[in-house]
């Protein structure tokens, strides 16, 4: 299938796609991707290289360290695409999960990969310096989670899927949410995230007040192509100044990523292509599935819609997806 007559859509994850080994494949086959992380460990000011090649795991988790590793290796994995299809397919639409929102950015030419690097640097200190709290992701509608959560001092962080809600507040807080969860829904046990603090909650309020100066500074275009805003669902405002108020409110409001996949599918593409991160158990990238993949497949579950998707999260899926897409 090539990308001829296909209305394609390049997605972006967001934290949680990290691991130790990521892009160790990208760096080994592809020039280019030596050159950008070794770009990206200049701006940075340490070795970007080193640290998601051999970790630890506990410091590439952190989401100062985590933001900028994740951005690098997708738009590694953008850029190798690109050479491989000649620069011949391109999106008509892109969207990013939570961090995710600044690579789809850089994709749709509104920013250029310094800026989002120093962006996603500056984001990740923020919230790890002024953030709070903890999250749980819950088997469940926004419907039945938010009036439990908020009786428990909680909020909802991302509606991910009708079926699949995120949660924020406080561990004490979260404990006794789950225990009330489980007393009506004793079937949809929630389950613990990985994350240093609630985002996409109010306890990320002071992470986007200090983060705003940075935003506010950065150069950026109006985008090429239409890119989804996780803070209202539908598209962005072309304009870069509400661009920039969107990723402001973004930070400590939930992801609206149903709403995303809904506009998309309302614009009828046909085609979605992943970059970047990995799930798996596997050590190795090539063991790694695409983060984002399930969500997609959950969401038209039952639906006459479909899709094609292609992941191009390592060398060897970044190959099978160039030549499938190939025109």
């Amino acid at each position: 299938m090539s990308s001829q007559n296909q209305q394609i859509m390049f997605v972006f994850p967001g934290q949680g796609s990290q691991y130790v080994g990521m892009g160790s494949d990208l760096i080994r086959d592809f020039p280019s991707a030596q050159r950008r992380y070794e770009q990206a460990s200049e701006l940075l000011g340490y070795d970007l290289i080193k640290l998601c090649l051999d970790g630890p795991e506990e410091q590439l988790r952190l989401t100062r360290h985590t933001q900028p590793a994740l951005l690098t290796h997708s738009l590694a994995c953008l850029e190798i695409f690109q050479e491989l299809t000649d620069h011949q397919v391109q999106p008509v639409l892109t969207a990013g999960h939570s961090l995710g929102e600044y690579c789809a950015l850089v994709a749709a030419g509104a920013l250029d990969f310094a800026t989002a690097l120093r962006l996603v640097q500056q984001r990740g200190e923020c919230m790890g310096t002024y953030g709070d709290g903890e999250m749980l992701a819950f088997p469940l509608h926004l419907d039945s989670v938010r009036p439990l959560a908020e009786q428990h001092f909680c909020a909802v962080a991302a509606c991910n899927l009708s079926d699949q809600t995120v949660v924020g507040g406080r561990g004490p807080d979260l404990d006794r949410l789950t225990e009330a969860a489980l007393t009506h829904f004793p079937r949809k046990k929630p389950t613990r995230l990985k994350t240093e603090g609630a985002f996409h909650t109010f306890y990320m309020i002071t992470a986007a007040l200090h983060f705003r100066p940075t935003l506010d500074a950065a150069e950026m275009k109006a985008p090429a192509i239409r890119v989804l805003s996780n803070f209202t669902g539908t598209h962005h405002d072309p304009d870069p100044a509400a661009i920039k108020t969107r990723l402001f409110f973004q930070l400590f409001h939930p992801v609206n990523w149903i709403g995303n996949l809904e506009t998309a599918f309302h614009d009828e593409i046909t085609t979605i292509v992943e970059f970047g991160g990995g799930l798996g158990s596997g050590p190795n990238p090539e063991d790694k599935r695409p983060n984002l993949e399930s969500m997609v497949k959950k969401a038209l579950r039952g639906s006459d819609y479909s899709v094609h998707y292609h992941a191009a999260i390592n060398s060897q899926t970044l190959r099978d997806a160039a030549k499938a897409l190939q025109p």
